[in-house]
């Protein structure tokens, strides 16, 4: 497995360096339930991959923008995948949700980045697909890409539009499977969990549903919460680490991404996106009323839908209803472990103005769980 291929591109004063992986929540002996794959990352997913522009730049550029390809960058990049969306609290942007609930399946990369990058990345997304679409005939002359976003404005200049096609590109063109970096990177580099330093987490599932060995993979930008509300594994770990909290009120946002190989119809990924603002809440957190908690669930299974010269009528493989149990416990099981891996691999961050925001403590964090018995021998990646 190559950590790097998965690792950010650090833009630090115009030169790039690799990021090396950071600790997962499991390496400080958390007991999350369920069996991971490989990776414990949603491109354990087969054929799904991520990629990152991740800006940090003097003192006040703080941010960037992070790729999920449900199809890869070899494959057909630009074919429809089904999928559904669910709005735990509606207060942010995630662009063609409304097609989405239309017709049940988008086509081509979910970007997440900072909620004034949502224009441009959109703009090159489009552009980028356009061009790919030259190599990728199909039925298609309009494309309505996925940009979604939270807000990064207390660690970012975000009114100075730093996110630019060049970085776009970067993060689509450097897209790869296996491990995947965790923490400051990509669209989550500025942005806060329940006050600690927050980004982007990953988990995964494996299940056996009727017959069949399926994977559930998540993806989110965690940038939501009050330290009071932080729970991990049922713990209340804000109300003991308390020390310098920035907010009175509750103002951020959380993508939450969930990709699988099962085969499901658009209605079922909108049930699985449900139970992903779940696994959100089993962290803590209400979904407050400045934050957009939106959530999208994708298949990469029922490949065919959409293709050049296909047959005037199509027919769809599913999992029974009465089977999907199993697939909501992995969605809000590797939702949950996603975030604080997020927060467990998020390192301290100086910002704007001077701000700062830490990281989580990682000794104090196994002292809550010690005194709560919530604390495994340390675990070995993933």
């Amino acid at each position: 497995m190559d950590d790097s291929a998965a690792s950010p591109r650090l833009q630090q004063g115009g030169v790039s360096k690799v990021e090396a992986p950071k600790p997962r929540a499991r390496d400080l002996g958390l007991p999350f339930p369920g069996r991971c794959g490989p990776c414990n990352a949603i491109t354990d997913v087969p054929g799904v991959e991520v990629g990152y522009a991740t800006l940090v730049n003097g003192e006040a550029v703080r941010t960037g923008v992070t790729m999920v390809l449900p199809r890869g960058l070899a494959g057909r990049a630009t074919s429809p995948v089904w999928a559904g969306f669910h709005a735990l609290n509606g207060n942010g942007e995630m662009t063609g949700t409304h097609w989405i609930r239309e017709a049940g399946y988008f086509l081509g990369p979910i970007a997440i980045t900072n909620t004034h990058g949502v224009g441009m990345v959109h703009h090159a997304v489009t552009r980028w697909m356009v061009e790919r679409s030259q190599r990728e005939p199909g039925p298609y002359a309009w494309f309505m890409p996925v940009i979604a976003e939270t807000c990064d404005a207390y660690l970012n200049d975000m009114n100075g539009f730093h996110v630019q096609e060049e970085h776009v590109r970067e993060a689509i063109e450097g897209a790869r499977g296996g491990a995947v970096a965790e923490g400051n990177v990509g669209g989550g580099t500025g942005m806060i969990c329940y006050e600690f330093k927050g980004g982007t987490g990953t988990a995964s599932r494996v299940l056996s549903v009727g017959g069949g060995s399926y994977t559930v993979g998540a993806l989110v930008q965690a940038n939501f919460g009050l330290r009071p509300w932080l729970r991990v594994l049922g713990v209340p770990v804000g109300e003991h680490l308390t020390e310098n909290r920035i907010w009175s009120a509750e103002q951020g946002s959380v993508i939450a991404l969930v990709a699988t190989d099962a085969p499901l119809l658009p209605n079922q990924l909108e049930r699985l996106a449900r139970r992903a603002a779940l696994g959100l809440g089993r962290t803590g957190t209400p979904g407050g009323d400045g934050s957009g908690d939106l959530c999208l669930a994708f298949s990469t299974a029922n490949a065919t839908h959409g293709e050049a010269g296909g047959s005037s009528v199509e027919a769809m493989r599913f999992i029974p209803h009465h089977l999907l149990d199993g697939m909501f416990e992995a969605t809000a099981q590797a939702v949950e472990e996603a975030v604080i891996n997020a927060l467990v691999a998020a390192e301290t961050m100086q910002g704007r103005d001077g701000r700062q925001v830490d990281a989580i403590d990682h000794g104090a964090l196994r002292e809550v769980m010690q005194a709560h018995a919530r604390l495994a021998r340390r675990d070995s990646r993933p």
